[in-house]
């Protein structure tokens, strides 16, 4: 088989699952888990990562990762290597990280600092907005280097949060309206000035989401994550139809600190069936942050925060992203897919900017909840990745008390990879 006919096969496959999985989702009862080939078929990967990784806004960093001109970070959402940099007039912009001569590499670190962006394969350079500006002496003179940029990707910041659109057209879904939000909710932490203390890459065999389902309830918590429970109550908001008569009072008495120091906290969500949620929950009672202990991990405390119990303001954002908001540091969580039965999930802990090492907190402590939470979070998943790999596996029921959050997650994932497919 010659290589078009290679090319044709592969065409005619991914037609194939894309018309499958749209039949799938289609008919599937919204209370259900989703059917074996959407959790593991090759197939029906790359449509996931074509109608949603390639087209819908990603969580890729926060903005204290490229504090200065010329600092970058670079991500891999599947096949498609992104950079992320600071200009010099201290805009963030993001760039496919190809190079526009041969479409090598240009960015090989993780992350780093440059004056321009040079490719080392033959030392084309751009400006930090991409622009060409040396292709060397060899290019004939009727070479227009306006027309050689980097091809640049939508990025968009608030709240110290980066997201990246990789699509030819970026998606509005109540999007903006969400990073107005976000950009109000974060004004306490002052993000901008926090600094990366510690950061952990997980791989995980299961499909990515799988990842977010578990994210997306507690049901599990009791039974897998002691030491996540000893500071985190697992209610999701105060409309949560679990919550009991006490943790509502506990509420209504933090909350009443939050609102006599400015502090934002009541539940807004933004999109099709919460795509993105912003909400500030209270932890266990003589408790501060989510350490082993309960007590605080940084004794600096963030922004303008005086109050250590903050809680944690929990911030969702689909297809990819939670993170936790505390009084001394947060955490934030990025889940990027590998291949069908393949994720990384990156976490990253933030202090503030002037928290010495050592002196004003421990890594080591500041880490090891989520360290442990996330190592179990792992078995848990890949567990479930062998489950429905199985012949006997078939669409289980949900909990719509327990696990509507994972309902709002697979009934957002669905509606947007039909709704994408129709509009080719």
């Amino acid at each position: 088989m010659n290589q078009h006919d290679l090319l044709n096969v592969r065409h005619a496959s991914l037609n194939e699952a894309k018309t499958a999985m749209s039949d799938l989702l289609a008919k599937r009862p919204s209370n259900y888990s989703l059917d074996a080939p959407l959790y593991n078929d090759p197939h029906m990967f790359r449509v996931d990562m074509e109608e949603v990784f390639q087209k819908e806004w990603l969580f890729v960093g926060m903005t204290s990762e490229v504090p200065k001109k010329g600092d970058y970070i670079t991500v891999e959402v599947g096949q498609n290597p992104v950079l992320v940099v600071r200009d010099g007039e201290g805009n963030v912009n993001a760039f496919h990280n190809t190079c526009s001569h041969r479409g090598s590499l240009i960015c090989t670190e993780h992350r780093g600092k440059v004056a321009n962006l040079v490719c080392p394969y033959h030392q084309w350079t751009y400006d930090l907005k991409g622009n060409l500006l040396f292709a060397g002496t060899e290019m004939n003179q009727d070479f227009d280097k306006g027309q050689h940029g980097l091809r640049p990707a939508f990025c968009k910041t608030a709240g110290g949060f980066i997201f990246v659109c990789l699509g030819k057209e970026a998606p509005e879904d109540g999007f903006d309206e969400f990073l107005e939000t976000l950009e109000t909710y974060m004004e306490p932490y002052d993000a901008e000035n926090t600094k990366l203390a510690a950061e952990s890459t997980m791989y995980e065999r299961a499909n990515w989401k799988l990842v977010l389902e578990n994210n997306r309830e507690c049901y599990h918590c009791s039974a897998s994550h002691p030491e996540l429970l000893n500071t985190l109550l697992e209610w999701d908001d105060t409309e949560d139809p679990r919550a009991p008569q006490d943790f509502l009072k506990h509420y209504a008495e933090q909350s009443a600190q939050w609102d006599a120091e400015g502090i934002p906290h009541k539940l807004k969500s933004f999109g099709e069936v919460q795509r993105n949620r912003i909400v500030r929950m209270p932890l266990k009672k003589d408790t501060k942050v989510m350490t082993i202990d309960g007590s605080l991990a940084s004794n600096k405390m963030l922004g303008r925060i005086k109050n250590p119990e903050l809680g944690s303001m929990r911030i969702l954002h689909l297809p990819n992203s939670w993170s936790h908001m505390q009084s001394d540091h947060f955490i934030v969580f990025r889940v990027l897919p590998i291949s069908a039965q393949e994720s990384i999930v990156t976490t990253k802990w933030f202090v503030h900017k002037d928290a010495v090492e050592g002196v004003d907190y421990d890594p080591d402590n500041l880490r090891k909840v989520w360290d442990a939470t996330n190592e179990q979070d792992k078995v848990l998943g890949e567990r479930n990745q062998l489950g429905i790999n199985s012949l006997g596996y078939r669409p289980g029921p949900y909990s719509e008390t327990y696990e509507f959050g994972v309902i709002n997650f697979l009934n957002w994932y669905s509606n947007t990879i039909q709704r994408n497919l129709k509009n080719k």
